[in-house]
């Protein structure tokens, strides 16, 4: 059909009109013929089944039952009055009451007609009574496009309030239908609809708002899932493709001195065999002369930052700089003292940079920066300030990427004149389905591999009143050496009810603790940087064995020696946040063990929560629990869940689906990338279309 007709305005559309077309677009953003076609249903009611009256019993929710109405009659009430009608099949008779709206009804009604109620019953004495009925006269109902499986769409509360109920938008669907003749043009190629066995696209727009059986709306429903998730891989593959091709990279082509001796000479420890895969990966992207654009995945403890320090090595063999740069000023601090202790004996140039890096530091980092002295950068967002110029900035690793919004990564880009390497590391491991549809574009390495000689952490799961025997393991912990974190909840919403919680802790644990036998550090976010740091100090020397802390040691704490994590009010953190603050125990050769101490009520997702954490130490497994317990809007935070605006699809549900549509889009570009044949015309076509919606398809960062 001509695609120009669905661009139609909704005002224009037999029912609409001017305040209706106002309130849809407002409410639902509705705009164009095209858009009400793509509201789908949420769910559906089963009306495949017309109930005899003698057959009704009190525990049925929604019922439909053909019949007559016999009688009206108006009955009063304590307040007002209400209008009953006595409506009749061949078994027997029942009551169909309104409480409101009697004259238009009574009106309406037609007495000895057959009619087709729809509704909810109650029992009052020996009869059922249906209160406010959704009727139609059987000759329309026969007649109608309505089926068996009625469609529920979205709506909202003003909408309902507006007279705009289910009904009125499923009429509207019916006029668009007899409008547009349920003529749409098809998106996908033949070759792709003979091979998934997927039914055309008019018939699928037809089965998903009006299905003639529950078969064909299962066909209907994948159709259009699979169709959404195929056009948004087909995209992140194509911006893929483009980058690759139109933004050159330094071609990194020497294994160097500095390199091969770090590996030869030294490494701390082995590499495990994800660490050489992912570096394979890295160099053959270093040699390509396109830009690397690398997500690097792996859990806490993993060995990301060696691979991050080879790949910055090779930089500097190939006479380029590289930097770091990391979310909070401890996390920083943490690399750079763990890279400068890793390369002192190779002469490399590595410097901090910092918010409270002193003025004179600072000028000597421009100065070396610009000079090309200064090999390696290690910072925060200090980093990214336009007076920080390099000489010729070849690699740019980001940790924790989820923390730095696009604009700020792109401020990297413009660091050299040809945009550097870029390398993004998280220890947030995010579900494989999230990474296709929000990184579909990067190209994404998995460290999943431990190195050899850690143990897992052993966790378990500890009520308030088992505190005394917790309390007995950490002095038996503390009897073998070991240091000990106790971590309290903050939530920003409540700083002064958390920082309570956070010093009556402190107390009790110092009454339970007392001096000299033991030492106790407090690290929260309200005190000063250098507070913070002399505690944290003391704890990594081992002079405190116990630290009290909030969230803030969640990243960047490396103490080896630390083998237990109590986390109090396990229940009020995130699954991600708890698997991160578990990360960081187990970092030595020693048995380590996280500790989830709650109260006895618990949600059903908190019992999921704590259930997940006891049972696995894998990130992927627990990262899919937390997508399915929170919804990927949430996990990516909103700045990167625009991706995740579907209008059908649902990337938790329909995984298996979004596999597919990847695997076929990426045969599709294998074979045909620039989408050249007669036989692609169509997905070329749909495509262009498509991604002129800036709304639905704009998304990539």
């Amino acid at each position: 059909m001509n695609s120009n007709l669905l661009q139609t305005p909704i005002d224009y559309l037999k029912g609409v009109g001017p305040n209706r077309a106002d309130l849809l677009r407002k409410e639902l953003g509705i705009h164009t013929y095209q858009d009400l076609i793509n509201l789908f249903p949420n769910r559906y009611i089963d009306r495949t089944r017309y109930y005899k009256i003698r057959e009704l019993q009190e525990n049925i929710s929604e019922v439909q039952v053909i019949g007559r109405i016999v009688h009206l009659k108006t009955v009063q009430q304590k307040r007002g009055k209400r209008l009953v009608a006595t409506f009749v099949d061949d078994t027997g008779e029942m009551e169909l009451v309104w409480f409101r709206g009697h004259k238009w009804i009574r009106e309406s009604i037609k007495i000895n007609v057959p009619y087709v109620i729809f509704g909810r019953c109650n029992r009052i004495g020996h009869l059922f009574s249906m209160p406010h009925p959704e009727m139609e006269l059987l000759a329309d109902h026969e007649r109608s496009l309505r089926t068996a499986m009625q469609p529920v769409y979205p709506s909202t509360e003003k909408l309902g309030n507006k007279g705009i109920t289910n009904r009125v938008i499923n009429k509207l669907m019916q006029q668009l239908f007899t409008e547009t003749g349920g003529k749409f043009t098809e998106t996908l190629s033949q070759p792709l609809l003979s091979e998934l066995s997927l039914i055309s696209k008019p018939v699928a727009l037809f089965n998903i708002h009006f299905p003639k059986s529950q078969e064909l709306l299962a066909k209907a429903q994948y159709r259009l899932k699979f169709e959404e998730l195929f056009y948004i891989q087909l995209q992140l593959l194509i911006k893929n493709q483009i980058r690759k091709q139109k933004i050159k990279g330094y071609v990194f082509d020497q294994v160097g001195g500095q390199f091969l001796r770090f590996y030869n000479e030294l490494l701390p420890f082995p590499l495990t065999g994800a660490q050489k895969k992912v570096i394979r990966e890295i160099r053959n992207d270093l040699g390509s002369g396109a830009q690397m654009n690398r997500l690097l995945q792996g859990d806490v403890g993993s060995g990301k930052t060696i691979v991050a320090l080879m790949s910055m090595l090779l930089a500097i063999d190939n006479g380029f700089q590289a930097c770091i740069m990391a979310p909070t000023e401890i996390l920083a601090t943490q690399h750079y003292n763990g890279i400068k202790e890793l390369v002192k004996k190779l002469g490399v140039n590595i410097q901090l940079l910092t918010g409270s890096t002193k003025t004179s530091i600072r000028n000597e980092i421009h100065e070396q920066l610009q000079n090309g002295e200064l090999h390696i950068l290690v910072g925060t967002h200090a980093i990214l300030e336009d007076k920080v110029k390099f000489h010729n900035l070849g690699l740019a690793v980001i940790d924790e990427q989820h923390r730095f919004g696009v604009a700020q990564r792109a401020k990297l880009w413009h660091k050299n004149t040809t945009p550097p390497h870029v390398l993004v590391m998280t220890a947030t491991p995010i579900p494989r389905t999230l990474a296709m549809s929000l990184y579909g574009d990067l190209d994404i390495s998995v460290i999943d591999e431990l190195p050899p000689g850690r143990k897992p952490v052993k966790t378990v799961h500890r009520y308030d009143s088992n505190r005394l025997k917790v309390f007995r393991f950490l002095k038996d912990e503390i009897a073998k050496g070991r240091q000990v974190y106790i971590v309290y909840p903050l939530i920003q919403e409540s700083q002064k009810m958390d920082y309570k919680d956070l010093m009556d802790g402190y107390t009790s644990i110092e009454r339970e603790f007392p001096k000299p036998d033991y030492q106790v550090s407090i690290v929260h976010g309200q005190m000063k940087p250098a507070d913070k740091d002399y505690e944290m100090d003391r704890f990594v020397r081992g002079e405190t064995q116990i630290m009290v802390a909030t969230t803030v040691i969640e990243v960047g704490v490396n103490v080896p020696n630390a083998s237990v994590m109590i986390i109090e009010s396990a229940e009020r953190f995130g699954l991600s946040q708890l698997h991160q603050l578990r990360g960081r125990v187990g970092r030595g050769a020693e048995q380590s063990y996280c500790v989830l101490m709650t109260g006895h009520k618990l949600s059903n997702d908190s019992k999921t929560r704590l259930e997940t954490m006891v049972r696995t130490n894998d990130g992927f497994e627990i990262a899919e629990v937390d997508l399915k317990l929170r919804g990927p809007g949430d996990i990516m935070g909103t700045q990167q869940s625009g991706v995740l605006h579907l209008k059908i699809a649902d990337i938790v549900k329909d995984n298996q689906i979004l596999k597919a549509a990847r695997y076929y889009a990426q045969q599709l570009l294998k074979h045909d990338p620039a989408l050249a044949t007669e036989e692609n015309g169509v997905i070329r076509y749909t495509y262009g279309q498509l991604s002129k919606y800036k709304n639905i398809w704009n998304y990539i960062s």
